[in-house]
């Protein structure tokens, strides 16, 4: 039984509706569609889940409508793709003219009296459905063994089946050459063998073995003798390990050695720390707590500077005419596009995706949804297919890096310091994607924009993690000390070691910044892998008993397929394993090495299709500085670049 059934113009306007049964209206279930598939690009698959609806939903590009159909999803209504098929086909017969002549004046104007055809329509798939027989079992005289005489099965005592044979007849063609030249040198060779086996076809067996034997021990001796006179080197390596000498070595390596140390690493005794605050900074022309842009240079200005610079230039391949067809080639003349024009083109994007570090389960359905986008729709005089599908793929890449809800860290500090509470950050992510560094990144971010800031250490797994963030709070001070802002320390760190629970830490931490009247909590957690459950439930916990305001998943540029495997199943583990009735996941993406990777930036791509959550920050560099903020149409532009 169908809940609805409705079509409406892309631009929102409802031409006719269909409601099957008693319930909520099909308002919600179709703007949730219209939000997170038709607006989001992501039309790959034609099926959508809302609460207890399933969603399936068919395109019509050529005249700009969409036809919805909604059912409960713990039915299995096999004739549902037939249905909107046929209603697709048969209102579009209907009410062509109607579109073609009067246009968007047809659609606000028109009136669309299609309820009789619909259930017709219905009727007819609903009894197709059950007009299906159940499969019968052929008989004996129906099958093709019947069929086989009784002597095609006898089987000769030597003789090869023929299927065998045909399957060898490849194997025996390629052999053909080879063995044709390898036979005279088998006839030289057995004539001198003859006499050979002749005799010992007169030895006994004992005789034979002995024989083998011998000849066995004889082989190995020579090869022995030749390993031992392997030549002997002139020199002799000096015995001893030598310490490695770096060319960029510091000259105060004196200084690092703690072998002698009777202090054991006190920070009481231990040398002043040199600190340059141009190596922390990088930039020192930047404006103060300014999170900037990412930005990359696209060499497409250059390529048409120089065509423009050229432009007479003769083809050396081709004449006049030759070129002219050339360029004519591939246009598409006021003809709507077929799928069949599109697949070379898709195929090639799909490759160039994929090539660029898009996940391949991605990179497919985002072609599938160009497709379905393009599909009937009617293109120019003087259009390409390349260049249309090329364009619809930049659009959907845009829109797909820009999601629905964008966090501003600044807005929600202020709105938490209203209401005299800290603003809780919880990070987290796989082993060493950089979370302890880009956490210091945004807490230096943070205090140039006049915030407070509590470290909360709660990585008590990882040898060192602790001292890490005690170098970066040490660090921040020194470029940010407290005279410079009233006496007031900015950063802080709180720790208690190693071996405790986490949870309870980041609580603990919570408590003490709002007693203390910081604006900010970062709290830093234990990387783990996405398929080590144990460790998931602790995050779970974490998240679930404090409540974080922001929830930040750190992952890296360089992976590809690992991206969505690492994202679903952290947003998974954390809905299995958290305690409350609707669990806390993900909230946004922070992409780190990003300088690593040139122009392969599908990870970004792969991460916010897989999640629709956004990349809040984008991690550049090694200085405090190198934190940008995405920028869509920098990051398809690289994507793009052959």
């Amino acid at each position: 039984m169908l809940d609805f059934f409705t079509i409406f113009s892309k631009g929102g306007l409802v031409l006719w509706c269909f409601q099957g049964v008693r319930g909520p209206a099909a308002t919600a279930p179709v703007n949730a569609l219209i939000r997170s598939v038709l607006l989001q690009e992501r039309g790959g698959n034609n099926s959508f889940t809302h609460e207890a609806l399933t969603l399936k939903y068919k395109l019509d590009n050529q005249f700009e409508l969409v036809f919805v159909v909604g059912f409960q999803k713990i039915l299995t209504l096999t004739y549902v793709d037939k249905l909107i098929d046929d209603v697709h086909k048969e209102f579009r017969d209907k009410y062509r003219n109607e579109f073609q002549q009067k246009g968007a004046l047809g659609l606000l104007n028109g009136t669309f009296d299609f309820k009789d055809d619909f259930m017709r329509l219905l009727r007819d798939a609903e009894e197709s459905s059950k007009v299906r027989a159940p499969m019968v079992m052929k008989t004996f005289e129906q099958s093709l063994k019947s069929q086989k005489t009784v002597k095609c099965m006898i089987e000769t005592r030597g003789e090869k089946p023929k299927e065998k044979v045909k399957n060898k007849k490849n194997k025996g063609s390629k052999k053909e050459g080879t063995e044709a030249v390898a036979a005279p040198a088998k006839a030289a060779a057995g004539e001198k063998q003859a006499p050979a086996s002749g005799d010992k076809e007169e030895l006994t067996k004992d005789e034979i073995l002995q024989k083998n034997r011998e000849e066995f021990f004889k082989r190995h001796m020579k090869a022995g003798e030749k390993s031992s006179r392997s030549p002997k080197p002139d020199a002799q390596k000096e015995k001893g390990k030598k310490p490695r000498v770096w060319d960029l070595g510091n000259s105060n390596a004196k200084v690092l050695d703690y072998s002698n140390s009777a202090t054991n690493g006190s920070t009481e005794a231990s040398p002043v720390e040199e600190f340059d605050p141009d190596t922390a900074l990088g930039d020192r022309n930047r404006e103060p707590g300014r999170l900037y842009d990412l930005e990359y240079e696209s060499d497409d200005e250059t390529e048409e500077e120089k065509v423009i610079q050229n432009p007479s230039k003769p083809s050396s391949k081709k004449g006049g005419l030759g070129g002219m067809f050339g360029m004519l080639k591939g246009l598409v003349g006021s003809k709507s596009l077929t799928r069949e024009d599109m697949d070379p083109v898709l195929e090639k994007m799909k490759d160039h995706l994929i090539a660029k570090n898009v996940a391949a389960e991605i990179a497919v359905q985002l072609c599938e949804s160009v497709a379905k986008k393009l599909e009937g729709k009617v293109m120019g005089t003087f259009t390409t297919v390349t260049s249309t599908v090329k364009q619809a793929l930049q659009e959907a890449l845009v829109q797909i890096l820009q999601p629905q809800r964008r966090v501003d860290v600044l807005r929600d500090v202020m709105d938490a310091q209203r209401n005299r509470r800290p603003y809780v950050v919880t990070f987290c992510g796989v082993n060493g994607v950089g979370k302890s560094t880009n956490l210091a990144k945004i807490s230096f971010w943070l205090i140039e924009n006049g915030f407070s800031v509590l470290i909360a250490a709660c990585d008590t797994f990882r040898a060192g993690a602790v001292e890490q963030l005690r170098t970066h709070t040490r660090r921040l001070n020194a470029l940010h000390p407290p005279e410079r802002h009233g006496g007031r320390t900015m950063v802080q760190l709180y720790e208690k070691g190693y071996g405790k629970d986490a949870a309870g830490i980041a609580m603990e931490a919570i408590s003490y910044a709002r007693n203390q009247g910081f604006d900010v909590v970062l709290v830093d957690t234990a990387g783990r892998m996405q398929d080590n459950a144990p460790l998931m439930t602790a995050l779970a916990k974490l998240i679930a008993v404090n409540a974080p305001d922001l929830v930040l998943f750190v992952g890296e540029a360089l992976v590809g397929n690992e991206a969505v495997d690492q994202l679903v199943k952290f947003n998974k583990a954390l809905a299995d394993h958290s305690m409350a009735q609707t669990p806390r996941l993900i909230d946004g993406i922070v992409l780190t090495k990003f300088d690593t990777i040139d122009d392969k930036v599908g990870a970004a791509i792969s991460m916010t299709y897989i999640t629709s959550k956004p990349i809040v920050f984008v991690g550049t560099g090694q200085t405090y500085c190198d934190l940008r903020s995405l920028n869509a149409k920098a990051v398809v532009s690289a994507l793009m670049k052959a």
